[in-house]
């Protein structure tokens, strides 16, 4: 367990020592690919969870750890976002992931394509292949040096008979966090086309200051009509193993086809990663706000580093998400960067064009580890690069 006043301590040894995905599938590699923290996690949750393994909590799913999930749940919400949930509207998941599989089989219109704003979290264009859906992208474009929604081409992808858009907000990759006028105008293309939303919200509790995240679900009723939401506390207090998550209904229709799911939908959720969620929700805020201090130094950090060492590469701080979007394109180096990168500086990026076509030329890099490998990873490709 760290504080957030040591994590400069934390090394890539110790990163190494605790085996996390990031520190052991490509040894010798500084990794910086998948999307969870280095800084441990929040010593109220690990007391809770100590608590549950004293108490034997290991049996099928019980009732009682699901509604203190979901009572945490709830809270958080209406604190955080003003958002009045009731406890049994909240159901839990194994992950958000679990929550789109389940969006896209049992909500929205059978065979029915997917719309994908891009670039996006790559899982987003797999898992729609794997149940028979094709996947529309529609990238997002730049205005004022601010990613934003192509509502225009967003409207020609679901009028061409799609049934679900995938919405991630705060935006995995580019950090974005969107405006009430930006939702709504993505809720009234949706609306004159009769698609559901599949809203992926796990990155909401990390948003920096000028930047609020709302809801998608609570922009207008028609949103609140049409929206599965779906989040976690696997990002911002780095549970993802524990396996939980929440899909939050937002309309009786949904009600009715989730009680109609019976425990299929929910059997995935292990008993650990409830109690953790209701920690976190409940007594770990004050662990989150001091890393999300050490995040949004980092994001500035990262700035200065860009600009110092990487000349040609184009870095837009973060609104929101622990994850940073750097365009290599100017570099030369191809569509996948991240090979070069690989091979040349041994870190190991996300590849953009994993995230779709709009990321040719692009990585993406997690910015929640210690600030001395932050350096560390930038020195090591501005190496590369003067080496060619």
């Amino acid at each position: 367990m760290s504080t957030v006043h040591d994590f400069d301590l934390i090394t890539v040894a110790d990163l190494r020592k605790r085996g996390g995905l990031n520190w052991s599938l490509y040894p010798g590699a500084l990794g910086s690919f998948v999307a969870e923290m280095d800084y441990g996690c929040a010593s109220e949750i690990i007391e809770a969870l100590h608590a549950g393994m004293d108490d034997l909590r290991f049996g099928y799913l019980p009732p009682v750890l699901v509604g203190e999930m979901a009572q945490a749940c709830a809270g958080w919400l209406a604190e955080s976002y003003g958002w009045q949930v009731t406890a049994a509207d909240i159901r839990p998941v194994a992950d958000v992931i679990a929550g789109l599989q389940i969006a896209i089989e049992s909500f929205s219109r059978p065979g029915s394509a997917i719309v994908v704003p891009t670039p996006a979290y790559k899982h987003f264009l797999d898992v729609p292949l794997r149940s028979g859906r094709k996947v529309v992208e529609v990238p997002m474009v730049l205005v004022e040096d601010r990613w934003e929604f192509d509502l225009d081409a967003l409207d020609q992808a679901c009028a061409a008979g799609a049934g679900l858009m995938i919405l991630c907000s705060p935006y995995n990759p580019l950090g974005r966090v969107f405006s009430n006028a930006e939702l709504r105008a993505v809720s009234e293309v949706v609306e004159r086309h009769g698609l559901r939303v599949f809203a992926d919200e796990i990155h909401c509790p990390v948003v920096f200051n000028g930047a609020t995240h709302i809801p998608y679900a609570t922009v207008s009723p028609a949103a609140s009509a049409h929206t599965i939401t779906a989040l976690s506390a696997s990002k911002a207090w780095n549970l993802a193993g524990l396996k939980c998550a929440q899909v939050v209904l937002s309309n009786d229709a949904d009600r009715e086809t989730w009680t109609g799911l019976g425990m299929a939908a929910e059997i995935g959720t292990s008993n650990p990663g409830l109690i953790a969620h209701a920690a976190a929700y409940r007594r770990a805020g004050p662990w989150l706000h001091d890393v999300l201090g050490y995040l949004d130094r980092n994001r500035i950090r990262l700035s200065e580093l860009v600009a110092q060492l990487l000349p040609g590469v184009v870095y837009r701080p973060p609104e929101g998400t622990y994850l940073a979007w750097l365009d290599c394109t100017a570099l030369d180096l191809g569509d996948r960067p991240g090979s070069f990168f690989a091979d040349h500086a041994r870190v190991v990026f996300t590849e953009g064009v994993d995230c779709g076509d709009a990321g040719r030329g692009c990585v993406r890099l997690n910015l929640a580890t210690p600030q001395p490998i932050l350096d560390e990873i930038v020195d090591r490709m501005a190496k590369a690069l003067a080496q060619r």
